[in-house]
C-alpha cells in the first residue's frame, strides 16, 4: 500500500549525532506513534558522521498535517524541542514522496537508498520496472521499497520539503549497488546513501 512519506536527512553539528540517536529514540519515536505517526527507518549515514536520516509515514496528506499539528504542538516536542534543535545544522532536506514506507530491522546491516532525479518521470519508472529492476535483482541486490515524488502542496508548511523536483528512489541491502549507464535517463548521476540503521535505545 502506498502512504506519505518523508525522507528527511538532517545536518548535524559535529559529534552531536549520538545526542539526537539518543533523544530520538528514547522520546521520539513513541511520541510521534501517539500522535498517529508511523516512524520508519532511522539511519546514521556511512560517508557522514553528522548526517542523521529517517523516515516517517502518513496514510494521506489531510492525516499527514492533523498528526503533524498533534506532535510538535504536543508535550514531547514541547519538552525537548529545545536540546534537539541544538544538534541541528539543518533539517530542511526532506523528500516527500509516494510508496511503502521504509523500516531496516534492528538486526539489518547496512542499507543503500538510491535517487535518481529522472528527465521523464514516466519514462524512467517505466525503465525501471522493465529493466533495472530486473537487473539489480539478478546481481543479488533487488530494489526494496521503491517511491516517487509526491506533489501535493506542503499541508505542514513550518516544516519545509523539497519542491520542483521529481525523483525516483529505492532501498537495497548490503553494499551499494552498481548500476548501468543512465546519463540519458537522468537529470544528475544517481545519489547513493550509504546508511547503517539506529540500534534501538533501550528507555
Amino acid at each position: 500500500m502506498n502512504v506519505i512519506v518523508e525522507l528527511r536527512q538532517y545536518t548535524l553539528h559535529p559529534g552531536a549525532r549520538d545526542t539526537l540517536v539518543d533523544l530520538f529514540e528514547r522520546e521520539f519515536v513513541t511520541g510521534q506513534e501517539a500522535a498517529g505517526i508511523t516512524v520508519g527507518g532511522r539511519f546514521q549515514d556511512l560517508d557522514d558522521p553528522d548526517r542523521f536520516v529517517w523516515l516517517r509515514s502518513f496514510p494521506d496528506m489531510a492525516a499527514r498535517a492533523r498528526a503533524l499539528h498533534a506532535f510538535y504542538g504536543g508535550p514531547v516536542w514541547q519538552a525537548h524541542r529545545e536540546r534537539a534543535n541544538a544538534t541541528m545544522v539543518d533539517s530542511d532536506n526532506v523528500l516527500l514522496l509516494r510508496g511503502p514506507g521504509f523500516a531496516a530491522p534492528d538486526t539489518a546491516g547496512p542499507v543503500v537508498a538510491t535517487i535518481c532525479h529522472p528527465l521523464d518521470p514516466t519514462a524512467f519508472a517505466d525503465h525501471f520496472e522493465q529493466h533495472l529492476r530486473p537487473a539489480l535483482t539478478a546481481a543479488g541486490t533487488p530494489a526494496q521499497a521503491v517511491h516517487r515524488s509526491e506533489h501535493a502542496e506542503n499541508t505542514f508548511p513550518a516544516l519545509p520539503v523539497r519542491t520542483g523536483e521529481d525523483v525516483l528512489l529505492w532501498f537495497t541491502a548490503g553494499k551499494a549497488p552498481r548500476l548501468p549507464d543512465l546519463s540519458t535517463q537522468l537529470k544528475s548521476a544517481p545519489q547513493q546513501l550509504r546508511l547503517t540503521p539506529v540500534q534501538r535505545r533501550q528507555a
